[in-house]
């Protein structure tokens, strides 16, 4: 067993020297090889230069035609704006002229003055509605007058050369009605309910129910306002 193992270890020596002396051969001729590559390289030309790198083209802002694309831009924003407002009347008008079954002129016309008069247009069809039912020729045993029976007398306040004719007005009756309006709104803190009713009854009758401690409703207020949300002026 003595002899066996050790003729097995000696055949196993041989086996690995012969491998180390066949990867040391290969080495040593893989590094002579390079060796004398290197050496006989030929050396790089001494006035060889890099090519010349172009100079970046430089970027310049047309000012004009940058301004020219500015306004062109607010152009058409101010013209998208415009259509959009434009659309909008043109979808109320339609709207309120098939709810209260009104000519969409008149229906245009209520919803621009409430609009400039800082009334809720849909507070001032609901007004219109409750006292002429869109009769610009109504009139009412007290005197009041057209689509939002004004009283002469609160119409010359606005305008002292106003006439019953000229308040018959369409256009007219709705101006001096819904400014009426506005300004009692601002008069009474933005109390709507107050508003409306100083509207219908006058001031004299409602400050003297408040005076005396009584509810100045007559219920006027609550027909005009019921179901509504808003907040009856728009700025």
């Amino acid at each position: 067993m003595k002899t066996l193992r050790g003729t097995y270890v000696r055949r196993g020596d041989a086996e690995r020297r012969r491998v180390r002396t066949k990867r040391t051969f290969l080495a040593l001729s893989f590094f002579g090889a390079l060796a004398f590559l290197l050496g006989n390289r030929e050396p790089a030309a001494r006035d060889a230069e890099a090519a010349p790198v172009g100079a970046p083209r430089s970027f310049r802002i047309d000012v004009s035609t940058n301004r020219s694309l500015a306004a062109q831009l607010d152009s058409a924003r101010g013209e998208l704006e415009l259509a959009h407002v434009q659309l909008d009347r043109a979808n109320k008008v339609i709207s309120y002229s098939t709810q209260y079954g009104i000519a969409a002129s008149l229906a245009g016309n209520i919803v621009d003055v409430a609009r400039a008069e800082g009334i809720d247009p849909d507070l001032a069809f609901r007004l219109v509605k409750l006292e002429s039912d869109f009769n610009v020729n109504a009139r009412s045993p007290v005197g009041a007058v057209g689509l939002t029976q004004v009283m002469p007398s609160t119409a010359r306040f606005y305008d002292e050369r106003m006439t019953v004719a000229r308040l018959l007005h369409p256009t007219t009756n709705l101006r001096i009605g819904l400014h009426y309006l506005r300004d009692l709104v601002d008069e009474y803190h933005g109390d709507m309910r107050l508003a409306l009713l100083v509207y219908n009854r006058g001031p004299a009758a409602v400050a003297k129910s408040r005076l005396n401690g009584d509810n100045p409703s007559n219920g006027y207020d609550r027909i005009l306002t019921k179901g509504y949300r808003g907040r009856g002026v728009v700025n």
